[in-house]
């Protein structure tokens, strides 16, 4: 018997590396996370032992929920012809069935009295999430290739999408609404249209709608510079007379000393939520101006402050519009995590900001879709307020499309985006 240990920085670079030198005959022994990534221990000729696992009721109920999707998948596996999984596909499933069914199937067996330490705890659960990661991967492995080979027209319309960057779940409703169109091309226009059709951008300007608008964002997304481009947007068309600027950032003397050069260029008051003053009693002696530009710090989520911030803006009495600053040069998952950071004190919508740095729009248009946030304003490039645009929502698309990558989408990064897509679970089924 042949026994290799792999690290890697993640499950399906070690079962990449199990295949290339052990080869699809190989059995996943054990797999455990490890500083820096995964360990995964595999062998050839290797016969199952039987195994005693100690009771832990809490993990015992993840466990089960893990084998119920599994066995669903293998009743899909089941149902489908002889030829549309590769062998190999087909026994590293039944590996991962066997790995996650053994403690399950041994626990009615034992008096569940005692429960596990602490650190067994954390043992099993990373074991159970690297068993999960590893049956996500082979159900997506399998979904990619039946797609490609029983629905081309719409792989070829994944890779596109994954192209402009758009997440898998604004892709798969889309591809819904298309799966009866038989012409790519066709199927292609009409998808684009769906998507400019899930675009919001608003009916009229937010600065000519006046009351208080606030910019919030993590830091260096350009809130202070995108709040001057509007100030002077506004200054331009309708005067100085009507608006007025406040400051929450306390933190940066940099951005103060901006607001102040700023409202010194343009002839409009700058004010600053002091210690011990709230934002309400600041506004107070603004409530004449018909458009009131507030500029926030951008906050760590884990610092208490920023939720005594956002706390602030939906506090009654301020009525304030708050618009989420989006860099469209920020990954995906910062994107996301800024939106869970700022969405206790109310989207009005959101901006997108530095559209000439980025290398794709999809990102941001991905967030800007899926949680309903009408996009306001753009932004691409430094000068105020020329690098100022109110968006439509064909111009948002035609720009993502324009913005799509040239270099083709590996196949494992498919593979991750057909994970739990309805046409992916059709293919399979």
């Amino acid at each position: 018997m042949q026994v290799k240990r792999y690290f890697a920085a993640d499950m399906r670079q070690a079962m990449n590396r199990v295949r290339e030198e052990l080869g699809a005959d190989a059995s996943i022994i054990s797999t455990r996370r490890v500083a820096g990534g995964v360990e995964l221990t595999a062998a050839l000729d290797y016969q199952v032992q039987a195994k005693v696992s100690r009771p832990n009721p809490a993990l015992e109920a993840e466990l089960r929920k893990t084998q119920a999707q599994i066995m669903q998948a293998q009743v899909s596996l089941q149902a489908r012809d002889e030829g549309g999984a590769s062998g190999r596909d087909r026994q590293l499933l039944e590996q991962v069935m066997q790995r996650v069914s053994e403690p399950v199937a041994a626990q009615p067996q034992m008096t569940q009295q005692a429960s596990a330490s602490q650190g067994e705890m954390m043992a099993m659960r990373s074991e159970l999430n690297s068993l999960r990661e590893l049956l996500e991967m082979q159900l997506g492995n399998m979904a990619w290739s039946n797609m490609r080979a029983q629905q081309p027209m719409h792989a070829a319309l994944w890779k596109r999408f994954q192209k402009m960057g758009l997440s898998a779940e604004i892709i798969r409703p889309v591809l819904e609404r298309v799966a009866h169109e038989k012409d790519q091309h066709q199927a292609w226009r009409m998808a684009l249209a769906y998507l400019t059709h899930a675009v919001r951008t608003p009916n009229n300007e937010a600065i000519d709608e006046g009351g208080v608008i606030a910019l919030v964002g993590p830091a260096g997304v350009g809130k202070t510079t995108t709040l001057a481009k509007l100030a002077a947007r506004y200054v331009l068309t309708h005067g100085a007379s009507n608006i007025a600027l406040v400051s929450m950032d306390s933190y940066r003397i940099g951005a103060q000393e901006q607001l102040k050069t700023l409202g010194r260029i343009l002839n409009i008051p700058v004010s600053y939520v002091a210690d011990g003053v709230t934002l309400a009693e600041t506004l107070q002696p603004l409530a004449h101006k018909k458009v009131v530009l507030i500029d926030t710090a951008g906050l760590p989520a884990s610092d208490p402050a920023l939720g005594l911030q956002l706390d602030s803006l939906s506090a009654a009495g301020v009525k304030a519009k708050n618009y989420l600053v989006m860099a469209a040069t920020s990954q995906g998952q910062v994107l996301k995590a800024a939106w869970h950071a700022y969405k206790r004190c109310g989207l009005a919508g959101c901006i997108i900001t530095k559209l000439d740095e980025a290398i794709s729009m999809g990102e941001a248009l991905s967030m800007a879709i899926g949680h309903s946030m009408p996009v306001a304003y753009t932004t691409d490039g430094p000068k105020i307020p020329d690098d100022l645009q109110v968006p439509r929502s064909h111009q948002l698309i035609s720009r993502a499309v324009r913005l799509q990558s040239s270099e083709e989408p590996t196949e494992e990064m498919m593979a991750q985006m057909c994970v739990g897509s309805p046409l992916a679970v059709q293919s399979v089924g």
